[in-house]
């Protein structure tokens, strides 16, 4: 079963939903002796494993596969309608149809269990939560390792009861959506290296993650514990990434100074560089996850050249993140060097 201590480079692709993870970064980072996580989540189960199917293309390194973990949770409508209010001028601006009711999805959740039990990854982990025992007991009885996302020692707790293999301790500094268990959960906001000593001893392995810009972080953080160390927005300027232009070039942007967590893109807290949308809307934003997701889905789309709208989604080490190759940020990041 797979084991991070024993990378040839202790680094870790942070699986990015959404475009930014793609079959060439996958590939590449574990190529370079990393290992690659590709984001399963928004993805058909045709196309995960239309996915998998590419990665192994152009690789035989192993890599692993990363789930939402879904949640369903009553609907405020009056709030969901109240905020899609506020985005509608915005919207109609940009030429885009907010949907008046999305409906819940669960994301094709157990289709793509049954997907990576036929195709036998590596890995799979999972984000938003520990699912059941069972699903666990699944890949462990396939020899697949099973890494669930934390964001405080209580929720390592409860997936270490569910079976998880491993852990990965997601501090607040972390880009992207932040793993609480609940939609609604308050943010304990428990920095990276903190959280890696707090679960660090438990009997498994446990990947830090958070904040990454650069070897000397990496070097910190196996210093505090971890056996390997994620990074994701270090990737988002490579050439393998599917960043969009606009996010690739925000990064870059010395207009965007800070970064700070949000409910604004899909209801769920989730870390970006701070814009214009950030600034208007995250006040106002519901818990309501996956359907605000959904309701601000066209918006996005239709504004995908300007960085004053779409989620630019960044850890606090943003200002590392170079337009340089996949394998020579892993390089970059490798302690040993």
């Amino acid at each position: 079963m797979f084991d991070p201590s024993t990378l040839a480079v202790p680094v870790v692709g942070a699986p990015m939903a959404g475009g930014p993870s793609t079959p060439a970064l996958t590939a590449a980072i574990s190529e370079a002796g990393g290992f690659g996580m590709l984001a399963g989540a928004y993805l058909s189960p045709d196309a995960l494993r239309d996915q998998l199917a590419a990665v192994r293309a152009l690789t035989d390194a192993p890599f692993g596969v990363n789930l939402f973990v879904p949640e369903e949770i009553p609907l405020d409508a009056d709030a969901f309608a109240r905020f899609r209010d506020l985005l509608l001028p915005l919207a109609h601006a940009r030429g885009a149809d907010l949907p008046s009711a999305p409906a819940y999805t669960d994301d094709a959740f157990e289709t793509k269990v049954d997907v990576l039990l036929e195709e036998d990854v590596t890995a799979v982990s999972f984000t938003f939560g520990a699912p059941a025992p069972e699903v666990y007991a699944a890949f462990t009885g396939f020899d697949i390792a099973t890494i669930t996302t934390v964001t405080t020692a209580a929720e390592a707790r409860v997936a270490l009861d569910a079976g998880t293999s491993a852990l990965c301790a997601q501090g607040f500094e972390a880009g992207g959506h932040r793993s609480t268990f609940g939609i609604t959960d308050r943010d304990a906001q428990v920095g990276v290296r903190e959280l890696v000593t707090a679960v660090t001893g438990l009997g498994v392995p446990v990947i830090a993650s958070g904040g990454v810009s650069g070897v000397d972080d990496v070097r910190t953080l196996l210093a505090a514990g971890a056996a390997a160390v994620q990074v994701g927005t270090l990737f988002l300027r490579t050439p393998e990434a599917g960043t969009r232009p606009a996010h690739r070039a925000a990064l870059a942007d010395p207009r965007f100074t800070e970064t700070a967590t949000t409910r604004a893109y899909s209801g769920r807290l989730a870390r970006a560089l701070v814009n214009e949308y950030v600034r208007t809307f995250s006040a106002a934003a519901p818990p309501v996850y996956p359907q605000i997701n959904a309701l601000t889905g066209p918006l996005r789309r239709a504004a995908a050249d300007d960085p004053e709208v779409i989620n630019l989604w960044a850890g606090t080490g943003w200002r590392g993140a170079r337009a340089i190759s996949a394998a020579d940020v892993v390089a970059a990041l490798d302690p040993a060097r």
